[in-house]
């Protein structure tokens, strides 16, 4: 009793994009759908996760899946599948994890609330010789506490 063999096909992986390919269709998906106050930062060196996060903000959670939606469909236009996309039923906050690149998109009020931006650039300028100067010294003028 022979049978035929069964033949799978499958396609070898394209290497990903460039990290600046995807992070100009990144921008140019969120500016597609007018997304506010878009915020590129570097966080190699910071994050194992990724390299870079882009945050936006939405209008309305209708807004902030729909341009949730652009990047997934720019980013498939790629050859670039995401690795997960979170939170589109709420949509409050939609994160899409694209590898390199890790896109957050929220309401106003919710990216007040978390301030990704300044968690994720704690630390990255010196304070400037004029903050110093700003703070009195712990010290009175006999050099004692």
């Amino acid at each position: 009793m022979t049978s035929q063999a069964q033949v799978i096909k499958t396609r070898l992986p394209n290497p990903p994009p460039p990290v600046e390919v995807l992070l100009r269709t990144v921008h140019a998906a969120v500016e597609e759908l007018k997304a506010r106050d878009v915020v590129e930062i570097d966080v190699r060196g910071k994050s194992s996760v990724t390299d870079y996060m882009v945050i936006a903000s939405g209008t309305s959670t209708r807004h902030v899946k729909s341009i949730a939606d652009e990047v997934v469909k720019f980013a498939k236009n790629l050859d670039v599948q995401p690795l997960g996309v979170e939170g589109e039923r709420e949509a409050g906050w939609v994160l899409v994890d694209l590898g390199d690149v890790v896109v957050h998109i929220m309401l106003p009020r919710i990216r007040e609330f978390y301030a990704l931006e300044r968690l994720w650039t704690v630390g990255d300028q010196p304070p400037s010789h004029h903050d110093v100067e700003d703070y009195p010294s712990e010290t009175g003028t006999d050099g004692r506490y």
